[in-house]
C-alpha cells in the first residue's frame, strides 16, 4: 500500500479582523492553490484580527500562505491598526504544524525555507520561533512580538532585535514571525474585572511565572464587550488541558472578585483534547466541533463529504451551506462532464486532428473543478466579514459610521464569490461547446449536459451576488453588480444555445 500523502497545517494570523473585503481577499487567496484547503477562518473585529487555518500538502499550503501575505501587506497598514491582541505586523504569526508523513525536523526546515521566501519576496523583516527559531531567545513567540508593532519598530531603529531575514527596518506592513510547532490550543476565558486583575490572572497561570506547565497566557481589556481576557495557549494538552487550565484562571480569578462570562477556542483543536461534555463546562462560545476538530478536517470538506451528507446540511434550517455552495458544486460537475468527453475523444480513431486540443481541454478542465470545489466551501464561509462586521461596537456616531460602512464592504465581498462562480462557469460554457461540437460524437449528449449544469451554476451564483447587491447601500456598488450580472446571465444563454444547436446537429 502506498504511503499516505504528507499533510502540514499552517495556522497564519493577520491583522484584519473588520474590514469584510480584505478579509475576503486574504481568504480567497488562502484557498486560491489546489492540494492546500482552507479549512478554518475567524475574523475578530474586537481583537482586530483574522485567524486561518490551511491544509494540506506542505508545497500547496506554503504557495498559498505566500499569496495571501502578498494580499495582507498590500492592504494593511500597521501605522493604522489599533486592536487589543498583540501584534507586530500585516502577517503577524505563521505557524507550520506536521499532521502526517512530515517529521518536525521537516517542518522545521518548511518553515525556515519559507520564512525565506517570504522576506524575499515581499522585503519583510521575518523572525524564526519555536522549533524553527535561530537562537533560544526567539523560540518563545511573546518574546518575539514583546513591545509588539510599535516597540519593536523602535528597537530596530536603534539597532536592536534584528530580524533574522530580511530588511533591518520595520515598515508600514510591520514584520512577521514564522516557526515551526506541535498542535497547540488557543483559548480565551472572558472575565468581568479589570485589566490590571486579568494581567494577573495571566502571571498566576503562566508556565514563565510559575504557574501551570505548557501554557502561555496575557491578560488584557476587551472593552468592545466590557470585559477582560485571559488569552493563552495551551502548548502541550496532554500536559495541561482545557480543563485545568479553565479551571486554574477561574480560581485565580474568583479571588480577585472576578467572574468567568464565557470562554473561546480560536482555531483548531485535537479530538483528544475536547469532549461533549467540555463545551458545556468550558462555558465555549461559538464552538464548531465539523470545523474545529483537527482530525474531521483532515479528510473533510465538500471534496470528501458523501453526498447524502451535503444534502442533508443542505436541506436544514442552517445558513450554509447554500444556493452558492449549490452553483460552486454545479459548476465543479459541468467541469467534469467536459473532462469525461475529452477523455473519451482522446485516443479514438477518427478525432486525432482535434487530440491536441482535447489535451489542453482535459488540462483546463480538471483545474477548474478543483477551482469550483474550492469556490463552494468558501461560499459556505462568506458572510464572516458580515457577520463580524454585526459584531462592532456602535456606541458612538463613529462607530456607528465605521460599523455601517463595515457591513457595506462586507456584502460586497461576500457577492465577490458567487460572481466569480458565475464568471467561471460561464468561461467554461465555451469549452462544453467546443466538446460537443468537435468531441466523441457518442459522449455529445454529456457535452450538452455539462453546458447545462454550467448554465445552472451561472444562475444560481447571480441570484446570490444580486441578493447581496440589495443589501448594499451604495447604489453606484450596487449597480456595478447588477450590470456584472445582466452581462454574465446574457453570455450564459448564447453559450447554453449554441450547444444546444452543436448538439442537434450531432446527432444521427
Amino acid at each position: 500500500m502506498a504511503a499516505a500523502e504528507p499533510l502540514v497545517l499552517c495556522v497564519p494570523n493577520f491583522s484584519e479582523g473588520r474590514r469584510g473585503e480584505v478579509i475576503e481577499r486574504i481568504c480567497r487567496a488562502l484557498a486560491s492553490v489546489p492540494g492546500a484547503r482552507l479549512v478554518y477562518r475567524q475574523a475578530d473585529p474586537e481583537h482586530h484580527r483574522l485567524d486561518a487555518a490551511v491544509l494540506g500538502r506542505p508545497d500547496a499550503v506554503r504557495a498559498a500562505v505566500l499569496a495571501a501575505a502578498r494580499a495582507a501587506v498590500e492592504l494593511i497598514d500597521m501605522d493604522e491598526h489599533r486592536g487589543s491582541h498583540p501584534r507586530i505586523g500585516a502577517v503577524d504569526v505563521v505557524p507550520f504544524v506536521p499532521v502526517r508523513g512530515i517529521s518536525m525536523a521537516e517542518t522545521v526546515e518548511l518553515a525556515r525555507s519559507f520564512a525565506r521566501e517570504l522576506a524575499e519576496a515581499l522585503e519583510l523583516p521575518v523572525y524564526l520561533y519555536g522549533e524553527a527559531a535561530l537562537s533560544p531567545d526567539r523560540r518563545n513567540l511573546a518574546d518575539v512580538r514583546r513591545g509588539e508593532y510599535e516597540g519593536l519598530r523602535e528597537a530596530v531603529a536603534r539597532g536592536e532585535r534584528l530580524p533574522d531575514l530580511g530588511p533591518p527596518r520595520i515598515g508600514r506592513a510591520g514584520a512577521t514571525a514564522v516557526g515551526a510547532r506541535k498542535p497547540l490550543i488557543a483559548f480565551n476565558v472572558y472575565l468581568t474585572g479589570a485589566e490590571e486583575d486579568a494581567r494577573a490572572v495571566a502571571r498566576a497561570v503562566r508556565e514563565s511565572s510559575g504557574g501551570l506547565p505548557a501554557v502561555r497566557a496575557i491578560g488584557f481589556a476587551v472593552p468592545e464587550r466590557g470585559l477582560v481576557t485571559v488569552s493563552m495557549n495551551l502548548v502541550d494538552h496532554e500536559v495541561t488541558g482545557l480543563r485545568a487550565a479553565f479551571d486554574a484562571v477561574r480560581t485565580e480569578a474568583e479571588r480577585r472578585g472576578m467572574a468567568v462570562v464565557s470562554s473561546e477556542i480560536v482555531g483548531l483543536v485535537p479530538q483528544a483534547a475536547i469532549s461533549e461534555e467540555d463545551v458545556g463546562y468550558l462555558r465555549l462560545e461559538g464552538f464548531d466541533a465539523e470545523h474545529q476538530i483537527l482530525e474531521r478536517l483532515v479528510n473533510g470538506g465538500f471534496g470528501t463529504e458523501r453526498i447524502d451528507e451535503f444534502l442533508a446540511a443542505l436541506a436544514s434550517d442552517a445558513p450554509t451551506p447554500g444556493g452558492g455552495a449549490v452553483a460552486g458544486l454545479a459548476g465543479a460537475t459541468g467541469a467534469a462532464l467536459i473532462e469525461m468527453v475529452a477523455n473519451l475523444t482522446l485516443g479514438r480513431a477518427g478525432y486525432e486532428e482535434v487530440a491536441e486540443r482535447m489535451g489542453a481541454i482535459l488540462a483546463e478542465a480538471g483545474a477548474a473543478r478543483a477551482a469550483f470545489v474550492e469556490l463552494a466551501e468558501r461560499d459556505a464561509t462568506a458572510f464572516e466579514g458580515v457577520m463580524a462586521a454585526f459584531k462592532m461596537p456602535k456606541e458612538t456616531e463613529t462607530e456607528r459610521a465605521a460599523r455601517a460602512e463595515a457591513i457595506a464592504r462586507g456584502y460586497e465581498a461576500a457577492a465577490a464569490v458567487p460572481l466569480e462562480i458565475a464568471e467561471r462557469a460561464v468561461s467554461l460554457m465555451e469549452l462544453a461547446h467546443e466538446v460537443t461540437a468537435k468531441g466523441n460524437r457518442h459522449a455529445a449528449s454529456d457535452g450538452a449536459c455539462a453546458a447545462v449544469m454550467l448554465h445552472a451554476a451561472a444562475a444560481c451564483a447571480c441570484a446570490n451576488v444580486e441578493i447581496n447587491a440589495a443589501a448594499l447601500k451604495d447604489a453606484a456598488a450596487a449597480e456595478r453588480l447588477r450590470a456584472q450580472v445582466a452581462t454574465l446571465r446574457s453570455e450564459a444563454a448564447a453559450l447554453l444555445d449554441a450547444t444546444e444547436r452543436a448538439f442537434a446537429e450531432r446527432l444521427p
